[in-house]
């Protein structure tokens, strides 16, 4: 049903500011450099503290994981870092699978997110082959939700005081976007984007690839 060998290709997308780029070695002290943020480590639910021993070898085994897609986020004119995204937990039988998406916090407010998120939606569905693709975002990071649902993310759900942040229990909403139902509100261009997350789950990539999937929010 769907083509995993679009998985393992490693695409480059390119948008009208934005290139998704394989991750790589190359992207990995500005990636550790995000993970340092402390606004950025709340908005992803991030308790381990990843040192950059850790996300050189995530992101130098990237180019190996054939049964997801990671890849960064980068200026279309300068190359800098901006951000990175995944698409993982891939589910073929039932053409399903989870993302996430972490931007440093100098690309917020700006409407990167919001492309990026398209291109790699566009691929997932086009290329890959997906009906559904999961993410999961924290109850106080509504301008998130906000975000998703203008690239037609819509909640489905929610999990009850899953995260611990700060002495205070936090709700997980589970959102999702079909391939039946594409589309979402038109791209502004600011204030769609906020702060960082990583890989579904709860964390950064080295230590468990993050498993919460979401603007900011979760990571696994």
């Amino acid at each position: 049903m769907i083509d995993a060998t679009a998985l393992s290709e490693k695409p480059v997308l390119t948008g009208p500011r934005v290139r998704l780029a394989p991750l790589s070695i190359r992207h990995a002290a500005a990636f550790h450099t995000a993970c340092q943020d402390p606004e950025t480590r709340r908005l992803t639910g991030s308790h381990h503290d990843f040192t950059l021993e850790e996300l050189q070898r995530w992101c130098t085994g990237s180019a190996d994981r054939a049964d997801r897609l990671d890849l960064a986020i980068e200026d279309r004119e300068t190359g800098d870092f901006l951000g990175e995204l995944a698409l993982n937990e891939i589910d073929p039988p039932n053409a399903h699978g989870s993302f996430r998406i972490a931007l440093v916090p100098d690309a917020t407010d700006r409407g990167i997110g919001s492309e990026a998120i398209r291109l790699l939606l566009d691929y997932a569905f086009d290329r890959v082959g997906l009906h559904r693709v999961q993410l999961e975002v924290y109850d106080y990071n509504p301008r998130a939700r906000r975000a998703y649902e203008k690239c037609g993310f819509e909640v489905e759900g929610r999990l009850r005081e899953a995260l611990f942040w700060d002495g205070t229990w936090h709700d997980v909403l589970v959102m999702a976007a079909l391939r039946s139902r594409r589309g979402g509100g038109e791209d502004t261009g600011t204030n769609t984007d906020v702060g960082v997350d990583l890989d579904s789950g709860g964390g950064w990539p080295a230590q468990r690839p993050p498993r919460r999937d979401g603007l900011i929010g979760p990571g696994r």
